[in-house]
């Protein structure tokens, strides 16, 4: 090799180690990010395990009246509003009108047709739901309404994304396989954390499914309602 080569080869090699002792600071930082945002995804994870989920905005366990004072109106046509059995229009919506003194209260999001009141439509994926209700109840002798279910039916198109949609954000989800269609056993899905859970149905027939949010334990407050309700014989609901 000529003296020429020589210094040729060495030139390039020094170039080499000098870009390569570049990057290694990038390196150092790009794996730093990485390990932050790896942990950053892992504590996010373990503080949803003790935070009650929550449908766009709207997390079970808030009261009636955050839900009323609140901004965020999931439906359609623009303009809709929360309407509850203890408003003068739930007899429009075909809603039961009960007093502000009720155990339970239920809400749909309505507007105002040229002819009256109407149920509006819930945006679930981007779609209009075909049905919803939004469940509040007094828990654990609590003086609060609080949200303890949200619950929809969506078309099968929306239902199938949907479950991708969830998976992608909480994980694979428990299947529960029912058999309770004749044309054979239908799929249910249920995602879940410390407080609470999201469990998405496909119907038989229609392959339409149902999405309910339900704060864990709430079947059994309900219940207690329930009793409390009989034993007094008011008709609080």
């Amino acid at each position: 090799m000529t003296l020429k080569r020589f210094a040729c080869v060495l030139a390039l090699l020094g170039g080499a180690f000098s870009m390569f002792a570049a990057a290694q600071p990038v390196v150092r930082e790009a794996n730093a990010a990485s390990a932050a945002s790896k942990a950053g995804s892992a504590d996010a994870r373990r503080r949803s395990q003790d935070m009650p989920f929550a449908f766009r905005g709207i997390a079970l366990g808030i009261t009636l009246d955050e839900f009323r004072a609140g901004s965020t109106v999931r439906a359609t046509p623009i303009g809709s509003v929360p309407v509850c059995e203890t408003d003068v229009q739930a007899g429009a919506l075909g809603m039961r009108l009960k007093s502000r003194e009720s155990l339970t209260v239920a809400c749909r999001w309505a507007h105002r047709a040229d002819d009256g009141w109407a149920v509006s439509q819930a945006v679930v994926d981007g779609a209009p739901a075909l049905e919803h209700v939004l469940r509040f109840a007094r828990v654990d002798g609590q003086s609060a309404l609080r949200l303890y279910e949200i619950s929809f039916v969506i078309d099968e198109i929306t239902a199938e994304d949907l479950r991708e949609a969830l998976a992608d954000r909480y994980g694979t989800p428990h299947l529960v396989t029912q058999s309770v269609s004749s044309s054979g056993a239908l799929p249910v899905y249920v995602w879940e954390n410390a407080v609470s859970s999201i469990t998405l149905c496909f119907l038989p027939g229609t392959r339409n499914g149902t999405l309910t949010y339900l704060l864990k334990g709430s079947d059994a407050w309900v219940k207690s309602v329930v009793r409390q309700w009989q034993a007094s014989g008011a008709e609080a609901g």
